[in-house]
């Protein structure tokens, strides 16, 4: 099991920078940040943009992996985000991680000015975005007419730095979702739920199980990582060092491969005990094996 975090776009560079660093330092496997244009509870405080932050992260560091957690088609188009990725990826030296999910009906669905989709086109949309990535990743010039997105002679060149894509990890929980991960995936993500978490997340890994199953894929090569979203009372791994070594040792006998918390941030619904988190960094897992 890995333990990675979440960096929510909020800093300046100048204090963002080390916050970035400081993560590295500490040894987490990956570093991710939200690809929204603002947030929930952050709406009225600073965002800043994703690909510009990620691409100063992976200037700022050497061995932390990077990515997106996640993206999603509610202001994407498949093309010209290709051509960031594949650019991260390089800047990064190979260390860029393709979070993608289907996306909500929030902020980031409305701020261009169209209506939210219904949840059957969220889904087409889902899908066709991500076969649309896959296809831009994975070739030197693609050429594709979708019912939601196109490309006309798009040009990647030179392409990927890993080979012969970066990993996109996808985010998903009904059963479209879930084929989609396990024919496209090198990694599934979900946030668990409100209430028993662990029976839900077990269900859906049983679920994901099925799912390679039919479709002739090994379920052991699949990631499976679970991002943790404060819930009111309900799993605070970061409240205390024991709550975080029971929380972790609940999900890894699930099967969950890569858990993610985030990045403490004051003041907000993230705030948490920076010397605490830091332990938990460095030690928590140990304790989780030992």
């Amino acid at each position: 099991m890995r333990l990675s975090t979440v960096i929510l776009p909020v800093y300046p560079w100048r204090t963002g920078r080390e916050v970035w660093r400081r993560a590295e330092a500490l040894g987490l496997h990956a570093a991710y940040t939200y690809d929204h244009l603002t947030w929930q509870s952050f709406r009225g405080r600073p965002w800043f943009g994703t690909v510009p932050t990620l691409a100063s992260a992976a200037a700022a560091t050497e061995t932390i992996r990077l990515g997106t957690m996640v993206a999603t088609p509610n202001f994407r188009h498949p093309v010209p985000f290709a051509k960031e990725l594949m650019t991260l990826d390089e800047l990064s030296g190979g260390r860029f991680t393709f979070g993608v999910g289907a996306g909500g009906d929030g902020f980031d669905a409305t701020v261009l000015g169209g209506e939210p989709w219904p949840a059957r086109e969220r889904a087409d949309r889902f899908g066709e975005f991500t076969r649309l990535m896959d296809e831009l990743l994975t070739r030197d010039e693609t050429t594709s007419d979708g019912s939601h997105y196109s490309a006309f002679e798009a040009v990647m060149l030179p392409g990927s730095t890993q080979r012969p894509r970066m990993p996109f990890h996808i985010a998903a929980t009904g059963p479209r979702g879930m084929r989609l991960a396990v024919e496209l995936g090198q990694g599934w993500v979900t946030t668990g739920a409100t209430q028993d978490g662990p029976k839900v997340v077990g269900e859906q890994i049983e679920r994901l199980r099925a799912a390679c199953a039919a479709a002739g894929r090994e379920f052991d090569g699949l990631e499976r990582t679970l991002l943790n979203m404060p819930r009111g009372e309900a799993e605070q791994p970061l409240r205390s060092f024991d709550a975080f070594v029971d929380w972790a040792g609940r999900y890894k006998e699930l099967g969950v491969t890569e858990l993610i918390v985030h990045w403490p941030v004051p003041d907000s619904l993230f705030a948490a005990d920076e010397k605490l988190f830091e332990r938990i960094a460095t030690e928590g897992l140990a304790h989780v094996d030992g």
